[in-house]
């Protein structure tokens, strides 16, 4: 059987990092979508090598960038893949909901929202063509869509959560395994990461390896709080449409689960 290999969009970012090294510690192949060969630079640098990973440019703003990397699939141009992580963002304005731009809400919305769309809507029919049993399509979101601290943001993200709710119910009866992993904690690369004083790419990484490697997860909204003990997290079904699971620490060892 063929090594598998997963689609990242936006592998550049600080999770995209981390969905690159959840990819390869989980023995799969990586495409990973970057804006330009310096991105792809940083990438390299960040991960350590470039064993296991096929860069290829694509602008995932652009209603064809990332149908233009599925065609170039199909053309047997570039590897075959059974998975997506969409981790496309970063447009993080500050302005006050009264004075948001007009040019700022598009840009805004264009990169944390449809670049994500322009990516399932690419990728979703290659994998149900290619009616692979264990596909899966990871969407990666944050709690600012709940908190709403800066107003730009939040209804970016917050489209996305609508997004993911009609991908979960639509996509059930498939052979593809949706799940949306909601962040609640700043991720930056390591370096970053120490500085700064947040969390660790090569550690949320955890997180998204267990998601992928898991065929357990189905339809689920996984909202990750802490990215500690994993080791002891456990999903539980239920025969709702979207599953809620909270990973919140509560005491060492355990989560709080929250259908």
């Amino acid at each position: 059987m063929s090594q598998e290999t997963v689609l990242i969009v936006g592998a550049t970012g600080n999770i995209g990092v981390a969905a690159t090294l959840a990819a390869l510690r989980s023995k799969r192949n990586v495409l990973a979508l970057v804006r330009n060969q310096d991105s792809a630079a940083k990438l390299i640098n960040y991960i350590g090598s470039d064993n296991g990973i096929t860069i290829v440019e694509a602008d995932v703003i652009s209603p064809d960038g990332v149908q233009g990397v599925v065609d170039q699939v199909k053309a047997g141009k570039l590897p075959a893949f059974q998975h997506v992580i969409a981790t496309a963002g970063g447009a993080y304005t500050e302005a006050k909901l009264h004075k948001l731009s007009t040019d700022d809400l598009r840009w805004t919305m264009d990169t944390n929202f449809t670049s994500n769309f322009y990516a399932y809507r690419a990728t979703i029919p290659y994998l149900l063509e290619q009616n692979n049993p264990n596909a899966s399509w990871i969407l990666q979101t944050g709690f600012q869509g709940e908190i709403a601290l800066r107003s730009g943001p939040a209804m970016s993200l917050s489209a996305l959560f609508g997004m993911a709710t009609a991908a979960i119910r639509e996509l059930k009866d498939t052979n593809i395994r949706f799940n949306e992993v909601r962040l609640g904690m700043r991720v930056e690369t390591d370096a970053a990461a120490e500085a700064h004083g947040t969390h660790k790419s090569s550690k949320y990484a955890n997180v998204l390896e267990k998601v992928l490697n898991s065929p357990e997860m189905r339809g689920g909204l996984i909202r990750v709080l802490e990215p500690d003990g994993l080791e002891n997290w456990k999903f539980e079904q239920n025969q709702s449409a979207l599953i809620q699971i909270t990973m919140k620490k509560v005491h060492p060892g355990t989560f709080q689960m929250r259908k």
